[in-house]
């Protein structure tokens, strides 16, 4: 007998498992850490800087969740950037899960996307610091298949 999925009032598929800080789901029975909630939608700088102390937090996958709400929300010439830093930060959490392809893949998708903003970043987002980010992780999985790195730094200086 097929397991009935779970949905929310518009019927779109949705896991209510707890999940861990990386986000992967955990037994039905177990205390995960807070979720994003589905409808929360906030303005670029906030958005920006809640999404700053969750990857601090080292919770990637939900600083994802906060800048893949904003990028569906920008305005169209913006997209490209929110989707880049969305890209980001999953491929920060496939790195911390230890899945070197996943976070080649979408560290090299997220430099393209944020890279179109190098000549005047919006929101004092730290485009060539989040460049040289990813070169430095992609550089490392490049060479033996694996890498550290600190939490990237989505905004410069000034902004905080």
């Amino acid at each position: 007998m097929a397991v009935q999925r779970e949905r929310d009032d518009q019927g779109r598929a949705r896991n209510a498992r707890p999940r861990d800080g990386l986000g992967r789901p955990l037994p039905r029975d177990a205390e995960g850490v807070p979720r994003v909630p589905d409808d929360l939608v906030l303005p670029p700088l906030p958005s920006l800087v809640e999404a700053q102390r969750l990857l601090d937090a080292g919770m990637p996958f939900h600083a994802h969740e906060v800048l893949e709400a904003t990028w569906k929300a920008a305005p169209a010439e913006e997209r490209e950037l929110w989707q880049g830093l969305a890209q980001l930060a999953v491929g920060w959490t496939h790195l911390l899960r230890g899945n070197p392809v996943g976070a080649t893949t979408l560290l090299e998708r997220a430099r393209r996307r944020i890279g179109l903003y190098a000549e005047a970043p919006p929101h004092r987002v730290d485009v060539a610091g989040l460049l040289r980010w990813c070169d430095a992780v992609l550089a490392a999985l490049a060479a033996s298949g694996t890498a550290t790195a600190e939490a990237p730094r989505l905004q410069g200086p000034a902004a905080r």
